[in-house]
């Protein structure tokens, strides 16, 4: 089932229509449904599609040469091509007459076997393909590869491009979407442990409830998920036990460089090149509190989701888990704690709402930022935390957010309202958002009070 992407295809499609030359880059990390979203652009179009392998220049030579002659010569038998060259020799004179898609998957790993590939691609372009009705699409999940050795001003490809999509996990709405036959809750903690990976939800059996999935996938050592946090680092990265150390010290509370370098037991430097690579992959985010941005306060966070739901619940546990007793560990430790995990996935969430709105012309006013915010309370020395943040100009939106079996009650809101005093904004609103709803005094109160909205989880999902 195909789900989500409705921009991407959107845009995509207009390229098509465009009849002339298009080359799209798609970039994102593994198994965020970069393929499935090629593929289905890519139904009932005359399309070339080719894998890049981690083989030599002659294997994927070989490769391409086949999926070229399968699409452009079917049935005929495969020559003995000597370059890439004499490919796109073929290709051309083709796709001057007529649209063709020509995808080069995995281009990293093409361009790894044979590095000329983006200068020769440069030069064709220039002088032969930009004429032509070639639909060029380079798409890759080596992020830092994709970023600057495609995209990238020292590229030889920089500014060929006519669009560029970098794919990200489904939002909770598109998660949503595919888990049609769960309740509400169970598919907002379907969406935070699997961080809204297309390849991850796809795990997912709807014939059975939230525990027993959890249970099969993560808890079981034959299961999809038991082992993934480590199979992704030792794909991506020369040293992930160094990368490993790093994510585990995040996980168990560290967030400030010093700190996390001291826990994982690296040196400050290195680890900063190290939390770059991170960074790059979309596992780790730098963060600093949204309209104040002083370097002091950055910390560091799991911005996967899956992983911090991984390194909290299974890391500690892998022993247990494999002998046996993960359905065990599942009950005692770590049902009972999903309410607090989803506290922070809830943030997320209420944010990709907000923007939602925004899209749809129905916010408040059109923000420029959005993200949590935390600082000092000088008047009470103490420290202070805002959920969710949303500012531009002197206008600004202050939200609480509540994953709680219980209705959400005045005290919340009150303290939502001191907390905005530390700010000298010219307009603000209140939001809150709550799992489960409002008490009655809670509701009564808000109505009293100027630009104060409760949001339900109900009003979330019907959005």
């Amino acid at each position: 089932m195909f789900v989500g992407r409705e921009q991407e295809l959107e845009a995509m499609r207009r390229m098509y229509e465009s009849d002339c030359f298009e080359m799209a880059v798609l970039y994102g990390r593994r198994r965020v449904g970069k393929t499935t979203l090629i593929r289905e652009f890519c139904q009932d179009k005359k399309t070339i599609y080719f894998v890049g392998i981690e083989a030599s220049e002659k294997e994927n030579l070989a490769g391409l040469s086949r999926a070229i002659l399968d699409v452009l010569m079917p049935g005929m038998p495969l020559p003995s091509f000597e370059s890439f060259t004499q490919l796109l020799d073929l290709l051309y004179p083709i796709s001057m007459k007529e649209r063709i898609i020509l995808v080069l998957d995995e281009y990293p790993y093409l361009a790894g076997s044979f590095r000329a590939i983006s200068s020769m691609l440069q030069s064709d372009i220039d002088h032969r393909f930009k004429d032509s009705k070639l639909f060029l699409i380079l798409c890759g999940s080596s992020m830092s590869f994709m970023e600057h050795q495609v995209l990238g001003y020292q590229s030889p490809l920089y500014g060929r491009r006519t669009a560029q999509f970098k794919i990200l996990p489904f939002s909770y709405r598109e998660s949503a979407q595919y888990l049609t036959e769960f309740i509400v809750d169970d598919k907002a903690v379907l969406h935070g442990v699997t961080g809204g990976i297309p390849a991850y939800l796809a795990g997912i059996s709807q014939e059975h409830g939230l525990d027993d999935n959890l249970i099969q996938l993560f808890f079981t050592p034959s299961g999809r998920m038991f082992e993934e946090p480590f199979n992704l680092l030792k794909q991506e990265l020369r040293e992930p036990n160094s990368y490993h150390a790093i994510i585990a010290a995040i996980a168990g509370g560290s967030s400030k460089l010093n700190e996390i370098a001291g826990k994982a037991g690296i040196e400050t430097g290195a680890c900063s090149n190290l939390i770059a690579s991170l960074i790059s992959l979309g596992l780790v985010k730098k963060e600093t509190p949204v309209h104040d941005g002083s370097t002091r306060k950055t910390i560091y966070r799991l911005e996967d989701l899956m992983f911090r739901f991984w390194y909290r619940f299974v890391f500690p546990n892998l022993s247990r888990i494999t002998m046996g007793l993960g359905r065990e560990v599942y009950s005692k430790d770590v049902k009972p704690f999903l309410a607090h995990f989803m506290g922070p996935v809830f943030e997320l969430m209420s944010m990709q709402y907000l923007w939602q709105l925004a899209r749809q012309g129905q916010a408040p006013f059109a923000f420029k930022e959005m993200g949590r915010w935390w600082g000092g309370n000088q008047k009470e020395k103490r420290q202070e935390e805002i959920d969710l943040l949303a500012t531009n100009g002197d206008e600004a939106l202050f939200g609480e957010c509540k994953w709680s079996n219980n209705p959400v009650d005045m005290p919340v809101l009150d303290s939502l309202l001191e907390k905005s005093k530390l700010f000298l904004f010219h307009t603000c609103h209140y939001w809150l958002f709550s799992k489960t709803g409002y008490t009655q005094r809670c509701m009564e109160a808000s109505k009293k009070l100027e630009r104060v909205k409760l949001v339900s989880f109900d009003d979330m999902n019907d959005a």
